[in-house]
């Protein structure tokens, strides 16, 4: 088990950013360098590594003093990894980045801060756009019911939240942080856009591999927070979302 905190404890950052991984290889080298680039703002950069095997701990140690906390442990999957690294944090806001995943541009957290210290809702939320073409902004007017609502490498959240309305359900796999989305919007915290690009994303991601699993798990945490006979639905909808998925990508498989 390894347990680092490289930076002094001084005053409170505005931003940490909270990295998560598990043998990432060297993607993981550009997520973090994307955090380090950042002009006009230093954030706390938290990393929890799941014990990974691939030589990832050895270099991370090799850049701990450019690591606010550095945790290398076994877990038990990405969200109880995601608690880990919010249990270690300071700032005032939150984002959480995933291991290959960039941050968009040298100034992409320099330009949020106008939007961060100007607002009094609880969470901000800018773009995140995939290599493959894709962007996903925060509607104008979200329908919470329908999936999930905050794309998490674009958000930023107060971290007093999860002091709040607790941390992330362990138990989830893929869609706790649709499940504390959900929490939040039945709380009236309030949700912002920020028509910001704050991250670039790999395609097939834990939320974006397209498994049975993700739409089996967010078809459950609907139920927690919604009468059954509101959800039948978009129940269906989530099915056709799965089986439409799984045909386009078996065609482009051929």
């Amino acid at each position: 088990m390894l347990r680092v905190n490289a930076m002094p404890p001084d005053s409170p950052p505005l931003i940490s950013v909270i990295v998560v991984c598990k043998n990432p290889g060297t993607r993981l080298h550009s997520a973090l360098a994307s955090v380090w680039n950042q002009r006009g703002v230093q954030p706390e950069l938290i990393v929890v590594d799941g014990a990974s095997t691939d030589g990832t701990v050895p270099w991370l140690e090799s850049r701990r003093a450019q690591i606010a906390t550095l945790i290398s442990e076994p877990d038990n999957g990405v969200y109880a990894a995601m608690n880990k690294g919010l249990a270690a944090a300071r700032g005032e806001w939150v984002l959480f980045l995933g291991s290959d995943d960039e941050l968009g541009g040298e100034i992409a957290l320099s330009e949020m801060l106008a939007f961060l210290r100007s607002t009094g809702s609880g969470v901000v939320v800018g773009e995140t756009g995939y290599r493959d073409g894709r962007v996903y902004r925060l509607a104008a007017a979200p329908r919470p019911i329908a999936r999930n609502f905050v794309h998490h490498q674009g958000a930023f959240y107060r971290r007093t939240l999860f002091l709040e309305n607790g941390g992330f359900d362990g138990s989830l796999a893929i869609m706790a942080d649709y499940d504390f989305n959900l929490r939040l919007w039945k709380n009236h915290v309030r949700f912002k856009p920020a028509s910001l690009r704050i991250a670039t994303c790999s395609p097939g991601g834990l939320s974006d591999a397209g498994r049975w699993r993700g739409y089996r798990e967010e078809i459950g945490v609907r139920h927690r927070h919604f009468a059954a006979w509101r959800c039948v639905a978009w129940d269906a909808l989530t099915v056709i979302r799965y089986l439409r998925k799984k045909i386009l990508r078996s065609l482009a498989s051929d």
